[in-house]
């Protein structure tokens, strides 16, 4: 019988990778997701009955060991930024990462792979750092033998940072960025995907790896890679945080106010604090090439999914084309 790992989140932007990758590996999968109606779309990843979504609630020890018995591997791709309600970054990406650890050593599980953020620290100057920086600790202290894998952003087709600034750009005239001169490197979804799956197939020694793609660029070199792409000029203007943290106070206390009702997904005042540290992989750090994987570039990717957000749209490259024909 092929071997079977547990995909905690295995629905999410990543976790989808790492179950397509997997059960192309032979492996079974099992997708565990709070909403498993709303991940039947896994199914179809590997044979009949190879990838199956099942239910499981990452605050719920039971829950845990249901979805992770009988499992050879486990990864926990499970993280949130939200910093109250049931689902907050210290329930989740704290105590949830260490449940997980926790019980998957109980239970014999020989790998443990799990999927924090670079920036995780414990004196970091957010909520977010701090909490994913908690999580890593709980992990390792349960489980000593765990891969960590620690991205910068993550782009692919299906991101809420392109997707998101591309629709801001094909809506209006500006562009307005909180953080525009901070760096990141962008890494794509499928190489974090390989990533983990070489850690789950025993190919990745057991520790901390910083993932990060060839290119470093500030955030406004990123909004302008972007808007090439799509096609279209648009004024970016880089708002100072302090302003930032106004805005985000301001959508916080919404949030507040109405009981969550409208949840913020612009900006948050963590987010800010966030953002005023550089996202790259650090000097020294383990990364994508010692497990043998050569990093995607934006620029490789970004044309396959953002040409949505062109004027012209798929037809962009038709029209081109014909402003090069000769006239008669």
């Amino acid at each position: 019988m092929s071997q079977l790992v547990t995909i905690i989140g295995g629905s999410g932007f990543v976790g989808r990778y790492i179950a397509r990758r997997l059960a192309k590996a032979g492996w079974r999968v099992r997708v565990a997701v709070r909403r498993p109606n709303d991940a039947i779309f896994v199914k179809p990843y590997g044979t009949v009955g190879q990838v199956e979504p099942v239910f499981c609630n990452i605050r719920d020890d039971a829950s845990l060991k249901a979805v992770i018995m009988g499992a050879d591997a486990v990864v926990n791709c499970v993280g949130v930024m939200d910093r109250g309600g049931k689902n907050s970054m210290q329930r989740v990406n704290d105590e949830g990462a260490g449940r997980v650890a926790r019980i998957a050593a109980e239970m014999g599980v020989e790998r443990l792979v799990h999927v924090s953020a670079i920036g995780a620290d414990a004196a970091g100057p957010s909520i977010y750092a701090q909490s994913k920086a908690a999580g890593e600790a709980a992990v390792t202290s349960a489980f000593p033998g765990a891969v960590i894998l620690r991205p910068s952003l993550i782009f692919g087709p299906e991101d809420k940072l392109f997707n998101r600034f591309a629709g801001m750009a094909a809506r209006g005239p500006v562009l307005p960025l909180v953080g525009a001169g901070t760096k990141f490197q962008p890494v794509y979804v499928d190489d974090v995907a390989a990533a983990a799956e070489a850690a789950v197939l025993g190919k990745a020694a057991p520790g901390v790896y910083e993932l990060g793609g060839p290119d470093v660029v500030s955030f406004r070199e990123m909004m302008k890679a972007m808007l090439a792409v799509i096609q279209r000029r648009r004024m970016i203007v880089g708002l100072p945080f302090w302003l930032g943290s106004v805005m985000g106070a301001g959508f916080d206390l919404l949030q507040s106010l109405t009981l969550g009702l409208l949840s913020n997904k612009v900006l948050t005042r963590d987010q800010v604090r966030s953002l005023k540290s550089d996202n790259v992989v650090s000097a020294g750090a383990k990364g994508l090439a010692d497990l043998g994987i050569a990093p995607t570039p934006m620029g490789a990717i970004l044309p396959e999914y953002l040409w949505r957000f062109r004027v012209s749209g798929q037809y962009a490259a038709i029209r081109d084309s014909a402003k090069n024909l000769r006239k008669v």
